[in-house]
């Protein structure tokens, strides 16, 4: 039996979008009855809809785009970390939790995981976190929330510093139902020539002595 647990949001036609955004339409174009051998479907998304990652390229015109991205970044050990207890997520916030040695670093946030609504409000995450994760050894954040921006950001201030610091970004993950502690992940993005990011199947594996990886 399988204990990898779903963290993504299903990608259905009531998915909420970005404000302005194109929203996600799945549709058969052809069905078994008309054509005989098969059911073909077609969609219509942003990439950015749902659990999604974000590629460099998406603020940084110079910036890699999801084909050329590390796919290790999206394998292995990751800690599941509460930060539900405070809306601004800092450096010093950060700091009160203890791990050595993990790579990806998942924050359950206190916004509840509703995919069919776009929150009028998401915790607010500083830029100082970024130089602190990078310290840390950290190569890929993952979030609850639709972006580590506000959605209303000019600057991608969090974004940018992520970047510079050399930390890669998933957001839009499920954690409501998922404990603290450490997990395998796998969030592998579709290849994507020339994209700013993509839809993601993330998934976790608890981590113990038989599997850990």
């Amino acid at each position: 039996m399988s204990n990898w647990i779903d963290i993504s949001q299903s990608l259905t036609n009531e998915i909420a979008q970005f404000p302005g955004d194109t929203p996600f339409s799945y549709s058969p174009t052809f069905t078994k009855e008309e054509t005989g051998p098969a059911n073909i479907g077609q969609m219509t998304t942003s990439l950015h809809i749902g659990t999604h990652i974000d590629a460099p390229f998406h603020y940084d015109s110079a910036g890699k785009t999801v084909e050329q991205l590390d796919l290790d970044l999206y394998i292995g050990k990751a800690i599941v970390i509460d930060v539900s207890h405070t809306d601004k997520i800092t450096a010093a916030v950060l700091q009160e939790f203890e791990w050595e040695n993990v790579p990806r670093v998942l924050l359950r946030t206190s916004l509840p995981n509703n995919p069919k609504h776009f929150p009028d409000q998401i915790p607010n995450l500083d830029p100082d976190i970024a130089a602190f994760l990078q310290e840390k050894g950290v190569a890929l954040l993952g979030v609850d929330i639709p972006s580590v921006d506000a959605p209303d950001s000019k600057e991608l201030e969090t974004h940018h510093a992520l970047y510079r610091n050399g930390i890669n970004i998933l957001e839009n993950i499920m954690l409501d139902r998922v404990e603290e502690g450490l997990y395998e992940l796998v969030a592998l993005p579709l290849a994507i020539h020339g994209a700013d990011g993509s839809p993601v199947r993330a998934v976790l594996r608890p981590i113990n002595e038989e599997n850990e990886s």
